[in-house]
């Protein structure tokens, strides 16, 4: 990266260990291992990862299970800590990872939109301002007033990603949101995502499938046990992960 490139997201020599449990204990066998020092060995989720993403720049996390791709979405998010190194993120995010994890079963739909539109930061009068687009997109206008725990899990995240999409960040982090939901809204999702691309966003995206990732992403980080393998062009690192899953 030159000096007169702007970066929208830099990892810098991060790490993310997890304390790995040998499953459900009794309380003696807990005070019996905290006494005496007993610990196990922690999971390295990630292991020293560097990369940065230019501004208007998709880059894809290839990688397989475990292999630390949602530990890196949730760094980026500011959903966990880096034990070492640095996350720098310059813009305004939303992250399509859990879609609707963040909504109250109790609030309406509409209550639940202007709750999460403030946690992205944005003031109750710009989200007036597009409330009547986050509802059309969401297809849930009908039951906008009715409580949460009514609606279908297919109208729950159909309102969750209409309003991450609708609030027109920055950066978008996406883990196999297009897995979700009937054929035609993941149509939808997939066109509001390509005309985002166009409009110059950045972002980050998990998902097997390579035709979406191609789509979005012209660059990859391919990650293996918690370590960055490769990075460079989407086209060559997708190629060297599959030759290497199958076992070329």
């Amino acid at each position: 990266m030159t000096s007169t490139e702007k970066f929208a997201i830099r990892f810098h020599g991060v790490t993310k260990t997890f304390a790995r449990h040998s499953g459900p204990q009794l309380i003696r066998q807990r005070a019996l291992g905290m006494l005496f020092g007993r610990k196990h060995a922690p999971f390295h989720a990630l292991s020293d990862v560097s990369f940065d993403v230019r501004e208007g720049e998709g880059l894809a996390v290839i990688g397989s299970n475990g292999a630390g791709k949602s530990t890196l979405l949730g760094l980026t998010a500011g959903l966990a800590e880096p034990d070492s190194g640095t996350v720098e993120v310059n813009g305004r995010m939303a992250a399509l990872l859990e879609l609707g994890s963040g909504f109250h079963p109790d609030l309406t739909g509409r209550e639940n939109l202007f709750l999460n539109s403030s946690l992205m930061g944005f003031t109750e009068k710009r989200t007036r301002e597009l409330y009547d687009s986050i509802v059309d997109f969401s297809g849930v206008g009908d039951f906008i007033d009715e409580p949460l725990r009514t609606y279908s899990s297919g109208m729950i995240v159909r309102l969750a990603f209409s309003v991450a999409v609708n609030l027109d960040p920055d950066i978008l982090l996406v883990d196999e949101v297009l897995a979700v939901g009937d054929a035609a809204f993941q149509a939808k999702c997939f066109g509001r995502i390509l005309d985002l691309r166009k409009a110059g966003k950045t972002f980050v995206c998990v998902s097997h499938s390579r035709d979406m990732l191609a789509d979005v992403c012209e660059s990859a980080i391919w990650l293996d046990h918690g370590k960055a393998l490769m990075t460079g062009a989407f086209t060559e690192v997708f190629r060297a992960y599959s030759e290497r899953r199958a076992g070329r």
